[in-house]
């Protein structure tokens, strides 16, 4: 992964496959059906964020259960940047679903189970967040942290994929309604969907790799001061 993180033809990817979403998902023509008409734009925007989102969170627990298995500083940073990046990408994901959601529904947040859920799994992950900034030690952070994110994450699955399955719901794909793949009635929806899920979940792990190389220059520098500082004992000659 570190290897991997280093290359550019994946961030030359990222960049290119995000400016094709942005251009296809604005200008592209989209199929003119009831109640969604152009918001079915959101298609591009509000999905891909979301499977991105799982992406890096999954990639995130991953590490967690690494750095159980096997304690590393490096282990912990991936752990917790990709865990940040994918919670980046679950509020930008609530946000555009509150956008899309205040010209089909009429409000931007109707108390639909799917939101609800979705907003109890992001208070989940802010907890987490605040449980890694609440704790000291640096070995105890990481361990304790790494647990929690695996409680965080087997929170997930069920309260975006099942629970909302079991109530009624207007979100597309719960309560009985269809999802989007239904409404696809123009297969040129997929020519940007299927790129964009790929953009947004390189622009994520983009974002993580960033932030993983400033907390090891960081760490290297903490390192040097420490050096600078630290007393060397007299030599035998000194002394004398």
């Amino acid at each position: 992964m570190n290897t991997l993180l280093k290359k550019s033809w994946w961030k030359i990817l990222a960049v290119a496959l995000m400016v094709y979403t942005i251009t296809a998902g604005l200008l592209f023509d989209v199929p003119r059906l009831a109640i969604l008409n152009e918001t079915i734009r959101v298609l591009y925007f509000h999905v891909p964020m979301w499977f991105g989102m799982l992406i890096l969170l999954t990639v995130s627990v991953v590490y967690s259960i690494k750095y159980l298995n096997s304690p590393s500083h490096r282990v912990d940073s991936y752990a917790i940047e990709f865990a940040n990046a994918g919670i980046v990408f679950g509020v930008l994901g609530v946000l555009s679903g509150a956008l899309w959601a205040n010209f089909t529904w009429g409000s931007p947040w109707s108390g639909d189970p799917k939101q609800n859920a979705s907003a109890i799994a992001l208070l989940i992950y802010f907890a987490y967040l605040i449980l890694r900034n609440s704790l000291e030690d640096e070995q105890q952070r990481a361990k304790i942290s790494a647990i929690y994110n695996i409680f965080a994450f087997s929170a997930l699955i069920p309260l975006l994929f099942i629970l909302p399955r079991l109530t009624d719901s207007l979100h597309p794909g719960n309560g009985g309604n269809p999802g989007f793949n239904a409404y696809d009635l123009d297969s040129k929806l997929r020519l940007v969907f299927y790129p964009a899920v790929l953009g947004w979940t390189l622009m994520g792990v983009w974002l993580a790799s960033l932030r993983i190389r400033i907390k090891a220059l960081n760490q290297k520098i903490d390192e040097k001061v420490e050096e600078q500082y630290i007393p060397t004992e007299p030599t035998a000659e000194h002394s004398a």
